[in-house]
């Protein structure tokens, strides 16, 4: 049932006042109200768009589940919990890989590299083809010959083209033994030689393309003296797995021994800062709904005034003063509310078109970036997150003044 206080507050609120400055001000506190709420749903939503665009880069590189080990760079390809892991009914496809830092030295350039070797049906488990450029094609290694796919970064950074001409030689230190003379330093390193496939990988995350080499995974193991040995183990799950459940059970296989990464855990401090991003830019922009708050606490303050003689009729009739102020304080969640509305409207509506036609380009819009304008994806947790912060902070904001000025006019009405 509607209580009395509520009425009355909704009849004041769309009602006209004595003095239209009262009018001019609740709709002032209502549009200050709806622009803090369109600025946190739009924000809040191009971080998402953001984020949602660096993990599909990640994607096509990244496995779908990765297992490494607690300690040390390398783990036994035989263990059996390894086993234990690929057998499981969920995985789909495994692919071992050797994973480690050498020097990599084209022409008279050099520079430090990670060399990853992987399985021949690394390309089937990743969607590295999606990445390649060039007029080759993906290909690790033919008889004796050994490729390597360079990132597109590192390619410029040696003055390489897709194809480039010769040998790339990598330099990694031997494992065992001792230099026993320092003026023959190449002696203390294993060194072997790479050409082109033709093509390059472009995943457009400098963390990839200025620093990997992909390659077969038998010239890692010769190049690391890894026999027998693995940095990680690769997967990709069973259509329709339940990755949350199946990641579960491979930590209970994999005790303390082994660490079970899904994509995002795998780049875990790039999204942890992405994260750390859009919730300063919350902070903020919450802020700002508190400054505009502040429109709602003038408009009741002079409601109250224009209202005192409404307020001892009603008193008259009965009303006591616990109903009198809830009356301003419906008032004031009720602009909050009508206010967070439109603003979450206003924003899905931005949103949408942004999406639609990318309204707002990145730089000049000339292909200069990845993307020409700026992404947008909307979560409906996050709408829901800013329609509860809106309500909140609206709500506490009035509340102490409402219940002051009320008190203040009754204490002065009784005198």
């Amino acid at each position: 049932m509607t209580s009395f206080p509520f009425i009355i507050a909704k009849r004041y609120l769309f009602s006209k006042k004595s003095t239209n400055a009262i009018n001019v001000i609740s709709i002032i506190s209502m549009v200050g109200v709806a622009v803090a709420t369109m600025a946190l749903i739009i924000v809040m939503s191009v971080f998402n768009g953001f984020h949602d665009l660096v993990a599909s880069f990640f994607t096509a590189f990244d496995p779908q589940i990765k297992v490494m080990p607690v300690e040390g760079k390398t783990m036994s390809v035989e263990d059996p919990v390894l086993t234990q892991i690929r057998m499981m009914p969920e995985v789909e496809m495994v692919s071992e890989t050797v994973e480690d830092q050498a020097m990599a030295y084209y022409q008279d350039r050099q520079a430090m590299v990670t060399v990853k070797g992987v399985d021949d049906n690394f390309s089937r488990l990743s969607h590295i083809t999606d990445i390649l450029y060039g007029d080759g094609q993906y290909q690790l290694q033919a008889a004796n010959l050994e490729y390597g796919i360079v990132g597109i970064r590192l390619a410029a950074q040696f003055g390489m083209s897709a194809r480039w001409p010769g040998f790339l030689k990598i330099y990694a230190p031997k494992r065992q033994g001792q230099l026993v003379d320092a003026t023959m330093a190449e002696e203390g390193f294993v060194v072997d030689s790479l050409i082109s496939p033709g093509v390059v990988f472009v995943v457009n995350q400098s963390k990839y393309d200025k620093g990997h080499i992909v390659t077969s995974i038998d010239f890692a193991r010769k190049l690391f003296d890894l026999d027998g040995q693995i940095s990680s183990l690769e997967l990709r799950l069973q259509t329709g797995s339940d990755l949350q459940a199946v990641k579960k059970n491979m930590r209970q296989l994999a005790g303390t021994k082994y660490r079970i990464l899904d994509r995002y855990e795998q780049q875990e401090d790039t999204f942890r800062i992405m994260q750390i991003e859009k919730m300063i830019a919350y902070l903020f922009l919450t802020f700002i709904l508190v400054v505009a708050c502040f429109n709602i606490i003038g408009s009741l303050s002079m409601l109250i005034i224009d209202k005192r003689d409404d307020v001892e009729t009603l008193r008259c009739l009965g009303a006591n003063d616990h109903q009198i102020s809830r009356i301003f304080l419906f008032e004031g969640r009720m602009i909050a509310v009508v206010g967070a509305v439109v603003g979450i409207l206003l924003g899905l509506l931005v949103c949408w078109l942004q999406q639609t036609f990318g309204l707002i380009k990145m730089g000049n819009g000339d292909g200069a970036f990845i993307i020409n304008a700026y992404p947008v994806s909307v979560h409906y947790t996050d709408v829901l997150v800013v329609f509860v912060t809106v309500i909140i902070v609206s709500w506490l904001s009035v509340w102490y003044p409402v219940r002051y000025l009320t008190r203040r006019l009754l204490t002065r009405q009784k005198s």
